[in-house]
């Protein structure tokens, strides 16, 4: 990393920013041009190692890509805030975000609803939701199971 003074090595610190963040970005390999595609998320964490779940409609881009690389990067941010500085006349943007790189798969059938149940923890879902059974047939889930991550954040002087 470039900026070695933004960097969080702390494990608990880059968790703490990733259960902040909304949306996680998926890097894949595209036949001519990388492909990128903004999901919703949950996370499971077991000691070190951080899984990653999504999920989607049965067929699609990213599921096309994923038969040919299953490699991926991903990226998540969050705490922008535009900073100015009126006496110097410049500005930036202040944030925390995670860069990683794991392996993408398919949850298979038995495991969906215990992925899905880890997504919906993500998010203020209303107390007594209750899933479709007609749309999670239709749903596809997927994991990513995270080999290496690195945080970095840009904070107000």
């Amino acid at each position: 990393m470039r900026r070695s003074d933004r960097e969080i090595r702390d494990f608990d610190e880059i968790l703490e920013v990733m259960k902040k963040c909304d949306v996680c970005r998926i890097a894949m390999q595209g036949d001519e041009y990388p492909y990128v595609i903004p999901l919703n998320f949950g996370m499971a964490v077991e000691g070190q190692q951080v899984t990653l779940y999504f999920h989607g409609a049965q067929t699609g881009m990213k599921y096309e890509l994923l038969s040919k690389n299953n490699k991926v990067c991903f990226e998540m941010d969050c705490g922008h805030m535009l900073f100015t500085d009126m006496e110097k006349g410049n500005c930036t943007m202040c944030y925390e975000s995670v860069i990683g790189y794991g392996v993408l798969e398919d949850v298979p059938e038995e495991g969906k609803r215990e992925a899905l149940d880890i997504l919906m923890e993500h998010y203020p879902v209303p107390a007594g939701f209750h899933y479709n059974e007609a749309v999670v047939a239709q749903t596809r889930v997927l994991k990513l199971t995270v080999e290496s991550m690195t945080g970095k954040r840009r904070e107000k002087k």
